[in-house]
């Protein structure tokens, strides 16, 4: 009798999840980004959600929470209801250098996370301030070297990918730079063209307006290959440091618990998001390489990801605490 209870109860559950799907979404999908209006992060959530908002038929708003290196957000989502209508879109930061940097965290993303999938892969370039003495890499080394811990470099947080690119390239030139921390890279950009901070790494998307109008020069980029606009800027791999590269990926998760039909309804419109051509071509053009995933396929990459930046972080000695 209580195998027959359970199996009950099993089908009840599983006919209101296929219920929920039917319906859902039946209202606005709020969608956190953990980072200020204006970034890379932030971009790339507003153009998928544009494209999703057609395909549900429901509007999918971005929601801006900066603060916490990325936590303030993520703790949000992983405490709202487990009904869709809270997703978080962010950064390696919030899913793969947490664990490593805080040894107390507001959330798991591994347990507190249902994975729905991978979105897109940024080019970081080398910004420096346009009165900023140096004008190649070479010089930017040159002048670190010549005045140990006296510049200052910007990144849009503790612990994101831009702080932790600009660490690798200190520690592979052997130069010593001050860290100055904002939340979001948009802020930050604004500090660099403004003159409060000589040079920063970011994504190319959140500083193209910039470079272009001339607000900021481009030192290097970080990517394998130069980027198709700006070809006359080196790589720093051929800068100097042959092998490196820095890049930052995005996904989107909802709630743990969140069923399984409403996640794969997420999944499909996300990855029909990143096959429209218009759309892929609107954000190559602007650095960004778009990428999808299957659910189980961001989950495991995500664990991957955690595991190889633990160890980085550890041998490197980078704390935010």
């Amino acid at each position: 009798m209580l195998g027959l209870a359970l199996s009950a109860l099993a089908f009840i559950l599983l006919a209101v999840n296929a219920g929920h799907a039917e319906d859902y979404p039946a209202r606005p999908i709020r969608m956190i980004v953990p980072l200020a209006a204006g970034g890379g992060t932030d971009l790339l959530a507003r153009i998928i959600g544009e494209d999703m908002s057609q395909t549900l038929g429901q509007p999918v708003i971005v929601d801006n929470r900066p603060g916490a290196g990325t936590q303030i957000g993520a703790e949000v989502v992983a405490k709202a209801p487990a009904d869709g209508y809270t997703l978080l879109s962010a950064s390696m930061t919030t899913y793969a250098f947490n664990p490593g940097l805080y040894s107390k965290l507001r959330y798991d993303p591994v347990k507190d996370f249902a994975t729905i999938s991978l979105t897109g892969r940024f080019t970081l370039v080398l910004l420096a301030h346009k009165s900023f003495a140096p004008n190649t890499l070479a010089e930017f080394v040159a002048l670190a070297k010549a005045k140990p811990g006296t510049i200052n470099f910007a990144s849009s947080g503790p612990g994101s990918p831009h702080q932790l690119a600009m660490e690798l390239l200190a520690a592979r030139a052997g130069i010593k730079l001050v860290h100055v921390p904002y939340k979001g890279a948009a802020p930050a950009l604004q500090d660099l063209m403004a003159g409060h901070v000589p040079v920063m790494i970011t994504d190319y998307a959140s500083s193209r307006q910039a470079i272009t109008s001339g607000l900021v020069k481009v030192l290097a980029v970080a990517s394998p290959d130069r980027l198709a606009e700006l070809p006359n800027v080196p790589t720093i791999a051929e800068s100097g440091y042959p092998g490196f590269e820095a890049s930052a990926w995005q996904g989107i998760v909802a709630p743990k618990d969140t069923p399984q039909p409403i996640i794969d309804k997420l999944n499909a419109a996300i990855v029909k998001a990143l096959q429209n051509p218009a759309l892929r071509a609107k954000l190559v053009a602007i650095g960004i390489e778009p990428i999808s995933s299957t659910p189980a396929e961001f989950s495991a990459y995500m664990q991957a990801e955690i595991a190889k930046w633990r160890e980085v972080i550890k041998a490197a000695n980078i704390t935010t605490e």
